[in-house]
């Protein structure tokens, strides 16, 4: 103490201060730990996107080689599984992407508009029952599709909407994805009150609210169901199956079993190949859905 009074009497510096470049400097243990994370990191990630690319590989190998040949190497490139792929089926197989297409924009609007209103009924308004209509809604989604497909069956066959796509669209208008009616009212819960009362003094109604203040507020919700919505309806092959029994009906899970004949010769070319092209869809939606996807799934349950 006596040192640093001194000095500062005599009006002599402290000693200076280690500089930014050496004290940023990280030691050597801490790269090697962040070197070993990140080649832990790629080897997980090279393990999980295997079997793709062993299906993208297969899909320009021959028949002969593709269950012979070790690895994901392709030695002779086999690009004509693609064309033969295409034309493969009764028809060209843009025909069955083009009906899981329709099958998935019915299905996304129908659960934005359906199960944003009944999210908005469950965050916002109040009646009679709310809570245990809100928890059955919750134990909807324990229900597996094995227990109620008979009844839908038997329902939809008296109706005569078999090999159509009302028994797959219609359910959706009917706000039947119960998780999505839950990521909905977490999301609205979060928004605050106080804008409802400002819209109420106005003289605005629960539509209205909806409309103008709930429904702008919710695009990050809105998009993370639309997005799960096109996935698992573009990948959803038992409903698509049981319901659908034209093959000029079909959707891209159904025609790519057709592929495969237990009673002939299977073509694994063509089917790896046609598996490929009915990734893309779903690789874009994901690329160009990410900051939606998780800024939605993020701010749900966080606000």
């Amino acid at each position: 103490m006596t040192t640093e009074i001194s000095s500062t009497r005599t009006g002599a510096t402290p000693s200076a201060a280690p500089s930014p470049s050496k004290r940023d400097e990280t030691p050597w243990p801490s790269r090697v730990r962040s070197l070993l994370k990140h080649a832990a990191l790629i080897i997980t990630a090279f393990v999980m996107l295997y079997p793709v690319l062993w299906m993208i590989a297969g899909s320009l190998r021959s028949q002969d080689q593709i269950f012979q040949a070790p690895g994901l190497w392709v030695s002779d490139p086999q690009p004509q599984n693609y064309p033969d792929g295409w034309a493969a089926l009764a028809s060209p197989f843009g025909h069955y992407m083009l009906n899981s297409a329709i099958i998935a924009i019915g299905c996304i609007l129908g659960n934005l508009v359906s199960c944003s209103l009944a999210a908005y009924a469950f965050a916002r308004m109040e009646f009679r029952a709310k809570r245990t209509l809100f928890a059955i809604m919750l134990m909807t989604i324990m229900l597996p599709i094995h227990v109620v497909i008979v009844p839908q069956y038997i329902l939809f066959s008296q109706l005569d909407w078999l090999n159509t796509f009302l028994p797959l669209v219609v359910p959706k208008i009917l706000a039947t994805d119960a998780f999505f009616i839950f990521l909905m009212v977490q999301f609205i819960r979060g928004i605050p009150r106080e804008l409802d009362e400002a819209a109420r003094i106005d003289g605005c109604g629960h539509f209205r609210i909806f409309g103008r203040i709930i429904l702008p507020l919710m695009v990050p919700a809105l998009a993370t169901t639309a997005i799960f919505t096109f996935i698992w309806t573009w990948n959803d092959f038992f409903s698509q199956l049981i319901f659908l029994t034209d093959p000029d009906m079909y959707t891209v899970p159904v025609a790519l079993r057709s592929f495969v004949d237990a009673t002939s010769e299977s073509s694994w070319g063509s089917l790896f190949a046609m598996s490929v092209v009915s990734l893309v869809p779903i690789f874009l939606a994901f690329l160009f859905g990410q900051k939606f996807l998780i800024k939605g799934i993020a701010t749900t349950g966080g606000k």
